[in-house]
């Protein structure tokens, strides 16, 4: 439980689970949202991981990141979204790019 409070303590972190709302994204989609530095990026992603927020899967030569649905937490955060006014326009973009990879 301390590693998932310490994992959402962080805004980016949190946008990051926003972001990941609707749609898996690699850490480069992720990081081109954020004025910060891949690497910190990549520092969330594993922060998020190791709390049991969000899953990797390796694709290819990209590793996708999703949200970890079975995780209570995430329903919860999920919740805590709908109502926040920061993340509704994060899961917004969420949701556009998942119908824009949607095939027609």
């Amino acid at each position: 439980m301390q590693r998932v409070f310490e994992a959402l303590s962080s805004p980016i972190r949190r946008k990051i689970l926003a972001y990941l709302a609707h749609t898996d994204l690699t850490a480069g989609e992720i990081a081109a949202r954020f004025e910060i530095s891949k690497p910190a990026v990549s520092q969330h992603l594993t922060v998020l991981e190791n709390a049991g927020l969000v899953t990797s899967e390796k694709k290819g030569q990209y590793v996708h990141y999703s949200l970890a649905p079975e995780n209570l937490t995430n329903t919860l955060n999920s919740y805590v979204q709908e109502v926040c006014p920061v993340a509704k326009p994060l899961k917004n973009e969420s949701a556009a790019i998942r119908r824009k990879r949607a095939p027609d």
